[in-house]
């Protein structure tokens, strides 16, 4: 290398061409990058602020759109059966007009909101009880053949009993109180959870379990990890059932024995032929079911998020 020099850098930083390749004659200065910098991330945040825009009011089109068609034919009921109870086509005491029931559910709003939460206790504590023991019976049932052969048939035996008519023993065993009712609602509405669940861990792909016990996994991680996460979208199938189911089950217990509750209402104003409170006993009882269902959707929404019925609104399927 003629003429160079091992004290000459190889490239001087004060240099146009060095300045030119690092920056700093460039002609930006660093107040100049740093609010391009800026400027690059207040756009990425709006983007991302329209994204989710976006997101919400499609999603809020949608569920408009498939919203309205039940809700168009709730209110041609409500229309039809205002026209019938005006016309006096049905005696006023067999089917009240709506406008009589409002009133009813106005004047009685502390008597029967008392009620509908003593009903909502005893449906939510049986709901969360029947999927706590209904899981772990799945898992039982699916983890061993032995206890398959004897719990199923068990499960099957007590399902086929009407619970109507072992309502009344529960009541002479644990007396008037919520305990009954209670489990009621939790015999009525632990069998979808178990079906549902066991048919939620036996859908796993095979290859996976193979693959997690040649990798040394065991029984317990397996399941967490492989097991539940695949079988969620079962499971909460069968939560909706569930959920539905115990308020029947909560309802039937009150109907047996109770001082309380929506089923003591009911029966209440069944004796006195007060139908605006019967009716408006009847729409809480309805209000309860969908809160409790939607509230499950939810929950499937949240904690199942790469379940396809994620991309359509809560509950809802179109097809």
């Amino acid at each position: 290398m003629i003429g160079w020099k091992p004290d000459t850098p190889l490239l001087d930083p004060e240099s146009s061409s060095a300045g030119q390749r690092y920056g700093t004659n460039s002609g930006l200065s660093p107040e100049r990058i740093s609010d391009t910098g800026n400027e690059q991330s207040d756009r990425e945040s709006g983007n991302k602020a329209s994204s989710i825009q976006k997101r919400i009011l499609g999603r809020t089109r949608d569920t408009a759109e498939s919203s309205w068609r039940p809700l168009l034919v709730v209110i041609i009921l409500f229309i039809a059966w205002d026209i019938v109870a005006r016309e006096n086509w049905v005696a006023g005491y067999l089917l009240p007009a709506p406008g009589r029931v409002w009133n009813a559910l106005l004047s009685s709003s502390g008597y029967l909101w008392k009620n509908t939460l003593i009903t909502l206790y005893e449906t939510v504590l049986g709901f969360v009880v029947a999927t706590i023991v209904g899981i772990i019976s799945a898992a039982a049932i699916v983890s061993s053949k032995n206890t398959e052969k004897t719990l199923y048939p068990l499960l099957i035996f007590a399902q086929v009993i009407p619970k109507v008519a072992i309502a009344p023993l529960f009541v002479v065993w644990l007396g008037f109180g919520t305990s009954p009712k209670v489990l009621v609602a939790v015999l009525v509405a632990f069998f979808p959870v178990v079906v549902s669940s066991v048919s939620g861990f036996r859908s796993v792909n095979p290859d996976l379990l193979n693959l997690a016990a040649i990798m040394g996994s065991s029984k317990w991680k397996t399941f967490w990890k492989i097991r539940f996460p695949n079988a969620l979208p079962h499971i909460f199938s069968g939560l909706k059932v569930a959920g539905t189911l115990a308020v029947v089950g909560a309802v039937v217990g009150e109907f047996v024995g109770a001082n309380s509750g929506i089923g003591y209402v009911l029966l209440t104003a069944n004796g006195n032929l007060d139908t605006p409170i019967l009716y408006a006993g009847l729409f809480i009882l309805s209000l309860i079911g969908a809160v409790v269902f939607l509230a499950v959707a939810l929950l499937e929404h949240i904690f199942v998020p790469w379940q396809p019925s994620r991309r359509q609104p809560l509950g809802v399927s179109t097809y």
